[in-house]
């Protein structure tokens, strides 16, 4: 598996300790920054990230902000993201489930390491399901198409 991370300044501490988890896990990654903790505006990682997972290059996406909302929000504008939000570990588990979450966003400011490491863990064991889950992931995919600008 390989996975792209990123964050702007306020998951920086979050995407740092996925980081050091995914080395230990001898799991293959690639950083797309932000790598210290001056301000910078999300949207550019979540772009970059999510770019790399639709490409094909990287398997999934993992990006922290603050709070997970806004970069969350960028990611799902590349069609083909499927980004959720999650602040468990249950949320986490049934967005690869039920949703085929292929980037996982959560907020270093409202997670913590601890439970976000553990977040990280239960997405990154848990498989899509598929049958029924599968039409349900195409009717996404087709509104992505339906609306391209």
């Amino acid at each position: 598996m390989r996975i792209a991370i990123g964050s702007d300044h306020g998951g920086f501490g979050l995407k740092e300790s996925i980081r050091e988890m995914l080395e230990s896990k001898n799991i293959q990654y690639r950083d797309f920054g932000t790598y210290d903790t001056n301000s910078v505006d999300y949207p550019d990682f979540a772009e970059k990230v999510a770019a790399a997972v639709v490409s094909g290059e990287y398997d999934r996406g993992v990006l922290c902000c603050g709070t997970g909302i806004g970069i969350s929000i960028a990611a799902n504008k590349i069609p083909g993201i499927r980004a959720a939000l999650c602040g468990d570990c249950f949320s986490a588990r049934m967005s690869r489930l039920h949703n085929d979450a292929n980037v996982l966003c959560m907020g270093g400011r409202v997670v913590g390491t601890g439970l976000g490491l553990e977040i990280m863990e239960a997405w990154l064991e848990t498989e899509f399901e598929g049958g029924r889950h599968a039409k349900r992931i195409s009717k996404i995919s087709a509104i992505e198409e339906k609306n391209k600008c």
